[in-house]
């Protein structure tokens, strides 16, 4: 019989994740108030945890998303649709979301931000432009520069040519699986230690005052994703379970959105969803292709960031807008977060593209993302935690609402 941890430490290492995490952030924001030069110095391991996060999650995505689709036997079913429908759904409505707060509580910016060497997207078509080249990407390309639209698609083409190979081919793509992923688990379990040094780091070199300036603005972006993290995604999902939605969402925000909100990648929290739907049991066939697939699609915070800073310049600049302009902009702002990139700032680059609806010069636009990057160290954090625990949520919410139906019919 395998003998448990005894003593301090072996509790520590044997207890919650997420107790740990905690633990790690408390520790963090001591050490910064103790000593700011020793925080920024323990920073690199938040640094090597991100980047161990980065680099095993493309691995991770394209080999599970070859085995599942390649064991995936004929008549059994994926429900990759209904989650795609709810990812839709939930970054719609949180550009509505946004639209109605920002009318109810406009904002204004000082636009005297430096210029920056960025260039961002100059509309929706060269938007989806990317995203069609992103699916025809070179496969070594894809997995370096992490492009999961170009990982998806060839793992999917791929998962689809290995389901007619021998069982031993197929055993070899499972045992495959299972490796990387015995990889992420050492990777996520090293979680509370790169969350001390991240939350160490930030708070020694950056500190908060910045963003005093933008409390009135961080307030309606992060209550918008409040909004949407407590009430409309649990409509979503009561809509589709029928049962009280909140245990789950509580469950995906402690679990998903609290690694995510340190990480500010929704790309670098791949793995740790995958964990989740696995404890979770959820179909693996399932989860296996809708966690990535969320990483790029399912961008509600995206949303609301997008929307809310134009609207900010919008007010700046004394331009009105009318019901049917609003309703476009949410679908604009829809489209331009399902083209963010799964990385830290990737919804700032795309508010030009929403400016342009209003006629806002480049150079005005760009002041704005410079103002979202200042206010970065919060919103983004509260974006990618709801965008990532998202991801994980509904895919629960239509696998349980699954088995439901399969139970009530057996």
């Amino acid at each position: 019989m395998e003998k448990k941890p005894s003593g301090l430490i072996g509790r520590l290492l044997g207890g919650s994740l997420v107790t740990q995490i905690m633990i790690g952030l408390v520790a963090g924001v001591l050490l910064a108030w103790l000593s700011k030069e020793t925080a920024v110095t323990v920073g690199l391991l938040g640094s090597l945890f991100v980047s161990a996060l980065k680099a095993v999650a493309p691995l991770l995505v394209l080999v599970l998303v070859i085995a599942s689709i390649a064991n995936h036997r004929h008549g059994q079913k994926t429900n990759i649709r209904p989650i795609v429908a709810l990812y839709l759904l939930s970054t719609f409505f949180a550009a509505v979301v946004a639209v109605v707060f920002s009318h109810l509580v406009p904002q204004t910016l000082t636009l005297d931000a430096t210029n920056t060497d960025i260039t961002p997207p100059s509309g929706i078509v060269e938007v989806l432009r990317g995203l069609l080249m992103s699916m025809v990407a070179n496969p070594i390309t894809a997995l370096m520069e992490a492009n999961y639209i170009g990982i998806l698609v060839w793992g999917i083409g791929l998962g689809l040519a290995f389901r007619h190979s021998s069982e031993t081919t197929k055993n070899l793509l499972n045992d495959a699986s299972n490796a990387v992923t015995w990889v992420v688990r050492i990777v996520i379990r090293c979680a509370p230690i790169g969350i001390f040094g991240l939350v160490a780091s930030i708070l020694a070199s950056t500190g908060f005052n910045v963003l005093w300036s933008y409390a009135h603005l961080l307030t309606l972006l992060i209550g918008c994703m409040l909004l949407m993290a407590l009430v409309f995604n649990p409509m979503l999902v009561f809509w589709k379970t029928r049962r009280n939605p909140y245990p789950l969402v509580f469950t995906c925000l402690r679990e998903s959105g609290v690694t995510a909100f340190f990480t500010r990648s929704s790309a670098a929290n791949i793995p740790v969803n995958m964990a989740l739907a696995k404890r979770m049991n959820l179909d693996e066939d399932t989860y296996s292709v809708s966690i990535p697939l969320g990483a790029t699609i399912s961008m509600a915070g995206a949303s609301i960031t997008i929307t809310v800073l134009t609207l900010a310049a919008v007010n700046t600049l004394g331009i009105s807008i009318d019901v049917p302009t609003a309703i476009l902009l949410s679908l604009v702002a829809s489209l331009c977060a399902c083209g963010a990139s799964g990385v830290a700032g990737g919804s700032l680059l795309l508010i030009p593209v929403a400016c342009n609806m209003f006629g806002i010069p480049n150079d005005v636009a760009m002041q704005v993302v410079a103002v979202g990057f200042i206010i970065g160290v919060l919103q983004d954090s509260a974006e990618t935690a709801l965008n990532s625990s998202t991801d994980i949520l509904f895919t629960a919410a239509v696998c349980l609402a699954e088995e439901n139906r399969l139970a009530e019919k057996a």
